[in-house]
């Protein structure tokens, strides 16, 4: 679904290719193989070199050799063919329109910081961003009627040069917006305005888009472009604008630079810009998606929106609510973004001097009161009615942080649920295995990726076939790393014989460990050399030896994640490690794509809970690349037993005895199990392959970006659609009735309280269940808009359960006072076994623990 008419820049190209502006204009080539061979084609040195940047390629290329192309009936032919297959992938039906036809004209507003699309569009740091584009992209695959809100950073994150000491670079480029796939975002003329230049005779008048923000003291004015990727428009503000201040027009000059104060500045740009610009454009948009909490401002503006409606405060708040999805990344609360209020109160003046009787309730929001900061999670999650984690121990670890925000209930019950992060199936396998899989899985099989029968056949694949298309990506991989090290080398002006040495770098033969993410200090990229002389041992076995490639960056502020960068590149350079273990520079999504198809084993190991999900070694399992992880993330229910290896380490270990266990599994792994399995049965090491198999079949139809898309429809954004639905009818009659009786079961709660509670002490040896009953005083607050629960625990092998039983109402006693009875097992007790607990509920809550109020007796 096309929100608005695409406008893309008409590139000079001969007429028999000129819908080559419209495949460059479109990242989908970025997923579809033909797409990027056919670009490749027309000038692969310069393809190369402009970071597969169609744009580029086609913008300075040189006349006589795009009319050459254009006259080669075998370019022809492979061109007709691609613009067939874009062609049909446009006009297929989707899964989204066979699933839910009456939502196809309701947006879905994802608000994301980063967006990580593709090479050629640098505006990603690392996982959040790359994730961010493969939930977009597999959006456009199912039909999603998806809408991504970034910024546009001139001089994206950064490029990272290593210096002969290891010393990490940080070299910012300033990107030329009219080279990269990216144009402005167009609406109609209103009267009395200009149309933009350069439109056709005919065409209705239209002007770039421009949108307002109010920040501080000031007004910021925000350009408006658009990406398109596939069916999905993805729309990136930004600041860069002669009419904004110096200082303002830098705000979206890098992402994740600077001071608090432009953070903070960014993320209102992000937030209330974002929903400014999707009423310019006229986007219907019926769930907003707060993909981590740097958007969480978006609320703000939308609650400003209803209350120049009309609408009270507290009302306003439920219809956003509604409509709100937020996800959380950071499985730490340090990571969690959050400001001084002075600040933040200085960045609101404005909309505070608009509405100065909502000031405290806007502050509230986001108020962490011990700590007296404005803190973005705390935005999100008051005013999102639907959350969740990345994956199934990270929703865990997040109950465990925002247990106190929701009133000390269970962690179980905490309302923070979890959709296990996927990568994008199209994007990151190789075009090689897309064709043997092709030709022993089902026909369909790309289509229905998130279906397990999909994947059965894979054991039915040749191990021969398999192992040589490994063996060649492994070979490419090499090749891409060896020039790498030389470019280091070169333009560090070492001697000849050190550039001319990397040749020799790495062996195809050697089994070959990756770990490529960012360096932050927790992932512990340097734990693999707690022992040097082991390490040695491994490496350099004669018969039997393994390599090592390193790649990632630390952010530019992150001094102990530039020192762990050094200490990686002085153990490459001592001699016995030298040519085999390797530290490549400037991590990117290129990059990324040869390692996780071309390495053997995926080496991960963070400090365990701190990996919220992790996505590389999921790109790396579809790619028949073994994952040697720790059990965090999505590892620790991805792991089978038999599908990789699991660094272990003691339940609940801390920091220091992690380290020596995780350590010690390592090597043992790497010793007696990993490295004897590579190496038996050669030539082909059948059994290697055979987990090579097992880890494609049980890991590719699960941590894929489709599946991922279809969980968050299925119980995020159609929920999240009904349900405002039902809220805005009737002039928001359902909204003020929910806002109304929370506002009046916050204000008596204090009323509730269990009076009385009769518990018969049962005989030692009975076996029947015995009746309890309890005496409830409610006040003002009606009986039947509560919940009345006994809660007691059942021992388990390895953990303790909530067994959680409903009392029900016998009879009312008078003076708003009720009756509860319920049976238990005879031998429990109150007090040391069990407790009774009464909370509010509503059928119109989105959750059962909604409002955070629980008397527990």
């Amino acid at each position: 679904m096309m929100y608005t008419m695409f406008h893309r820049r008409d590139l000079a190209l001969p007429p028999a290719i000129g819908r080559l502006t419209e495949l460059a204009f479109n990242l989908w080539f970025s997923w579809n193989d033909g797409a990027k061979e056919l670009f490749a084609a027309i000038e692969p040195k310069l393809w190369d070199q402009f970071r597969h940047n169609p744009v580029r390629l086609l913008t300075e290329t040189d006349a006589a050799v795009l009319k050459e192309r254009s006259e080669d009936e075998a370019f022809l032919q492979r061109y007709r063919d691609v613009m067939a297959e874009w062609d049909a992938y446009r006009e297929a039906e989707t899964w989204f329109q066979k699933e839910y036809p009456q939502h196809t004209r309701q947006a879905i507003a994802y608000f994301s910081a980063e967006f990580g699309f593709h090479e050629s569009l640098p505006i990603y740091s690392g996982g959040l961003g790359v994730l961010a584009g493969d939930h977009c992209k597999s959006a456009s695959d199912l039909g999603v009627p998806l809408v991504g809100i970034g910024l546009l950073y001139k001089k994206g994150y950064f490029d990272q040069k290593l210096d002969t000491e290891g010393g990490q670079l940080a070299e910012n480029i300033a990107y030329d917006f009219n080279k990269l796939p990216i144009v402005p975002a167009y609406v109609p003329v209103l009267e009395g305005q200009a149309p933009a230049e350069g439109q056709g005779d005919g065409a209705p008048p239209l002007r770039e888009l421009t949108v307002d923000v109010p920040l501080a003291e000031r007004t910021v004015r925000l350009k408006v472009w658009q990406v398109q990727v596939g069916r999905v428009p993805v729309y990136l503000l930004d600041a860069d604008l002669e009419e904004n201040s110096p200082w303002d027009r830098e705000l979206t000059a890098q992402l994740y630079g600077g001071n608090q104060d432009i953070r903070i500045a960014q993320e209102v740009l992000l937030g209330v810009g974002g929903v400014k610009a999707l009423r310019a454009l006229g986007i219907p948009t019926g769930t907003f998606h707060i993909n981590e909490g740097h958007a969480a401002f978006l609320s703000f503006e939308r609650i400003r929106e209803q209350l120049d409606k009309g609408l009270l405060f507290h009302v306003a708040l439920e219809v956003i609510r509604a409509s709100t999805v937020f996800t959380t990344h950071t499985p730490v609360p340090a990571g969690h973004d959050a400001f001084p209020l002075p600040m933040f109160e200085y960045y609101f003046s404005r909309l505070f001097a608009d509405y100065p009787s909502a000031r405290r309730e806007w502050t509230l929001l986001g108020l962490d009161e011990p700590k007296q900061l404005f803190n973005m999670t705390h935005l999100a999650l008051n005013t999102s009615a639907l959350r969740n984690g990345v994956s199934k121990l990270h929703g865990h670890v997040s109950r465990e942080m925002f247990r106190a925000f929701h009133g000390g209930i269970d962690v179980p019950e905490v309302p923070i649920g979890h959709v296990t992060n996927g990568v994008h199936l199209n994007t990151w396998l190789a075009p090689e295995l897309k064709e043997l899989f092709g030709r022993f899985l089902p026909g369909m099989w790309l289509r229905h990726q998130a279906n397990k029968d999909s994947w059965k056949t894979v054991d039915l694949v040749p191990s021969e076939s398999l192992w040589s298309v490994h063996m060649e990506l492994k070979q490419r991989m090499i090749r891409l790393a060896r020039a790498n090290l030389r470019e280091q080398r070169r333009r560090n002006s070492l001697p000849a014989d050190r550039i001319e040495e990397v040749r020799n770098y790495l062996s195809p033969d050697a089994l070959t460990i990756g770990f490529a993410r960012r360096f932050a200090t927790y992932k512990r990229a340097n734990l693999i050399f707690n022992d040097l002389d082991r390490l040695d041992r491994l490496v350099n076995d004669p018969n039997r030896p393994v390599q090592f490639v390193f790649a990632g960056k630390a952010h530019p502020a992150d001094h102990p994640g530039q020192e762990m960068i050094r200490e990686i590149y002085r153990v490459s350079e001592t001699d016995r490690f030298r040519g085999k273990i390797v530290l490549l520079e400037n991590y990117d999504m290129n990059m990324a794509r040869h390692l996780v198809q071309g390495v053997d084993v995926w080496l991960n190991n963070p400090r365990r809970p701190y990996e919220a999900s992790g996505t590389s070694g999921q790109k790396a399992a579809m790619n028949g690349v073994i994952n040697f992880s720790v059990l965090d993330g999505w590892w620790e229910e991805g792991y089978d037993g038999a599908n990789g290896w699991s660094i272990e380490s003691s339940d609940g270990a801390n920091a220091g005895t992690q380290e020596r266990e995780n350590t010690e599994a390592i090597y043992r792994l790497l010793e007696t199990e990993i490295v004897p399995l590579y190496y038996n049965q050669r030539p082909l090491p059948a059994q290697w392959i055979a987990r090579m198999k097992r880890s494609i079949r049980t890991l590719a139809p699960v941590y894929n970006s489709d599946r991922m898309v279809m969980e968050y429809v299925n119980e995020f954004y159609v929920p999240a659609l009904k349900r405002t639905h039902h809220f805005v009818a009737n002039r928001y009659d359902e909204a003020t009735k929910v806002a109304d009786y929370k506002r009046f079961i916050r204000k008596n709660w204090h009323y509730v309280r269990v009076a009385e509670l009769n518990d018969p002490q049962a005989h030692p040896n009975a076996t029947t269940p015995k009746e309890v009953t309890a005496t409830v005083k409610f006040g003002p607050v009606w009986y039947k808009d509560t919940a009345v629960e006994i809660v007691y625990y059942e021992e388990k092998a390895d953990r303790w359960d909530p067994v959680i039983v409903t009392m029900e109402p016998v009879r009312e006693l008078g003076d708003n006072t009720v009756l509860y009875r319920a049976t238990i097992p005879p031998h429990l007790q109150h007090g040391p076994h069990y407790s009774v607990r009464v909370y509010p509920v509503s059928a119109n809550f989105a959750r059962r623990f909604e409002l955070p109020l629980v008397t527990t007796f």
